[in-house]
């Protein structure tokens, strides 16, 4: 991709860059490896501007390693609201655990240790222990492959197999052996601000000189966008039971976690966190949803209001596009339910629920307020 009589000059150009124009973020302000790791799972599919406040919330609350692992995982949760993801919480807590009870409290520094913590793949591992400990591995991501595929003007599916490790071995070459957490930040805050997927900014990039797809004028198609899998249209139905005193009733996350590869898995799409009553709909929801409140909730009872058809909410959970139809329904008395809980309609974030819920929620609230 590079000569070697280029490397000098490469990385010189590209970390005067960094200490000059890098992002003044909260996890650069530390080399503590907590911090670092917790800033590295959470910027994980996720944009630098959403996690900001995510971040500092749960520092604030899990200043260290050890309040992190025993913490209630409700409570972990319930911070990490609004985020998604959701299993990157669950198995940011559960490795915090481990290194509790395996490494003494502090993030282990050799990468077989790193790699055998829940949540950790190659990049994380190389992005923690790079920066933190200055550990000499290359990160590649989404950003780096993108500079590095315009760099050798690389055409097809950056992901396959043999290109993918192709691309790890050129970061693995071009790495700055002196600053390897430096030049692993400079590299995907290229990717990141200026060598963007589109309209990347050419003439401010420090590289320039050396990427081949610039000077053939290709740094507009490549990298080639990968074929994305087929949408899943789904529709699901939700009750928000409200009483006199505005209260409404949650139901608990399943107490089993694992993942399914069901499209229509409810609880999965709910993220395994406290939700409305919820279901996956056939064909007519409010009949369905009729069907299940008797067979469900009230034991065959007749209810005393009929369902309020609310504004139906857009979401989508990966390649799967949900319509999700809520209804209101207004009881004299909620339920009792096995594991459910009775909140404020306006007070749900006492309890960690995830976005589609919060969505519904909000239906909800509108159309009290609206009368």
């Amino acid at each position: 991709m590079l000569p070697a009589s280029s490397f000098p000059r490469f990385r010189k150009n590209l970390l005067a860059w960094f200490a000059k124009f890098r992002r003044d973020l909260p996890w650069r302000r530390s080399k503590d490896p907590y911090r670092i790791w917790l800033s590295e799972i959470m910027l994980q599919q996720t944009r630098v501007i959403a996690v900001i406040p995510y971040y500092e919330k749960l520092l604030a609350r899990f200043p260290d390693i050890q309040s992190l692992a025993e913490a209630p995982e409700e409570e972990v949760l319930r911070l990490w609201s609004g985020l998604g993801y959701y299993s990157r919480a669950r198995n940011l807590q559960k490795a915090a655990q481990q290194i509790v009870a395996r490494h003494d409290s502090k993030f282990p520094d050799r990468l077989e240790e790193a790699l055998a913590l829940p949540g950790i793949g190659n990049y994380t591992a190389a992005a923690i222990l790079s920066i933190a400990y200055g550990k000499k591995l290359a990160v590649l991501d989404g950003n780096v492959a993108r500079v590095l595929a315009r760099l050798g003007a690389i055409r097809g599916d950056l992901r396959s197999g043999k290109r993918w490790q192709q691309l790890q071995k050129t970061a693995d070459s071009l790495l700055a052996p002196r600053a390897p957490g430096d030049w692993n930040q400079a590299m995907m805050e290229l990717g990141a601000t200026l060598c963007t997927p589109r309209s990347p900014q050419c003439l401010l990039c420090p590289i320039t000189e050396f990427c081949q797809a610039r000077k053939i004028g290709l740094a507009d198609i490549i990298p080639e966008k990968r074929a994305k899998r087929p949408g899943v249209e789904l529709t699901l139905a939700s009750l928000v039971l409200v009483d006199p005193r505005g209260r409404t009733l949650l139901l608990s996350p399943p107490k089993s976690s694992s993942s399914s590869s069901d499209a229509a898995d409810v609880p999965a799409l709910l993220s395994r966190m406290w939700h409305f009553p919820t279901i996956h709909i056939q064909q007519d929801a409010a009949a369905e949803l009729q069907a299940f409140l008797h067979a469900s909730l009230f034991d065959g009872k007749e209810l005393s209001s009929k369902l309020l058809a609310l504004p139906k909410v857009r979401h989508a959970v990966t390649y799967r596009q949900i319509t999700l139809l809520p209804f209101r329904l207004d009881v004299a008395e909620l339920p009792r339910v096995p594991h459910s809980k009775p909140l404020l309609l306006s007070h749900l974030s006492s309890v960690p629920i995830s976005n589609l819920t919060r969505k519904v929620a909000r239906a909800a609230l509108d159309s009290r307020a609206s009368g």
